[in-house]
């Protein structure tokens, strides 16, 4: 039982770095505009409402996910969401820089309320309902993404094989949700093997997918 809270923890830290890194963009470029005083204030302050309404939105989506079939739909989207991670590097570069402290916090705040969705899915998905481990592991992650945020966009653009890390961590925790859909209990009761294996085939799945992507894309 350790294990699967300690497991589901680093899952979840995991999740809130790598897709975190879109945000942290945000907030630099949100606050780029402002002199270093009030650029420090816009960060904390923005950040801080955008972690209270990320814990929201997802203490809600962990008990969305009971509605049957809502967590295989779930598993299925976060499968999407680490293949797009391959494919396409999001561009924060549109977001304008507020030129005042209430401007930038407020694009901080509903930028981030737009781009958290996946996490808050693949968050939900990774708790298994256990909310503490969810807040627990935003107050960690989230100081390393706003003062790292530039370390860690740099490691991904200097490293691919973090971009496939982050993206088999999506695909793995999508397998899993969709494993533990209610609605299929019965069947994964007849299919243990599928049931042990699904993670892990939905992560070479993902990958494979990507590379022919890639490969298509290339010839044309």
């Amino acid at each position: 039982m350790e294990h699967d809270v300690l497991m589901s923890f680093l899952v979840i830290i995991g999740i809130d770095l790598i897709l975190g890194g879109d945000n942290a963009v945000v907030i630099a470029m949100a606050s780029r505009h402002l002199p270093p005083r009030q650029r420090q204030k816009a960060i904390i302050i923005g950040t801080l409402i955008a972690i209270m309404m990320r814990i929201a939105l997802t203490m809600a989506a962990v008990y969305l996910l009971a509605v049957p079939y809502l967590q295989f739909i779930g598993g299925i989207f976060l499968l999407y969401l680490g293949y797009q991670l391959l494919i396409e590097k999001k561009d924060a570069q549109h977001v304008k820089g507020g030129t005042s402290l209430f401007k930038a916090i407020r694009i901080i705040v509903i930028a981030d309320l737009f781009m958290s969705l996946d996490n808050v899915i693949a968050v939900a998905g990774a708790s298994h309902g256990r909310l503490m481990l969810v807040v627990v592991g935003l107050m960690v992650s989230v100081p390393v993404i706003i003062w790292g945020s530039r370390l860690i966009q740099a490691a991904l653009a200097k490293f691919p094989l973090f971009i496939y890390a982050g993206s088999g961590l999506l695909a793995y925790t999508g397998g899993e949700m969709i494993v533990r859909e209610q609605e299929l209990s019965s069947f994964m009761a007849q299919h243990s093997t599928l049931e042990m294996l699904l993670p892990v085939l939905t992560v070479i799945f993902v990958i494979l997918a990507s590379i022919y992507y890639e490969q298509t894309s290339e010839k044309h």
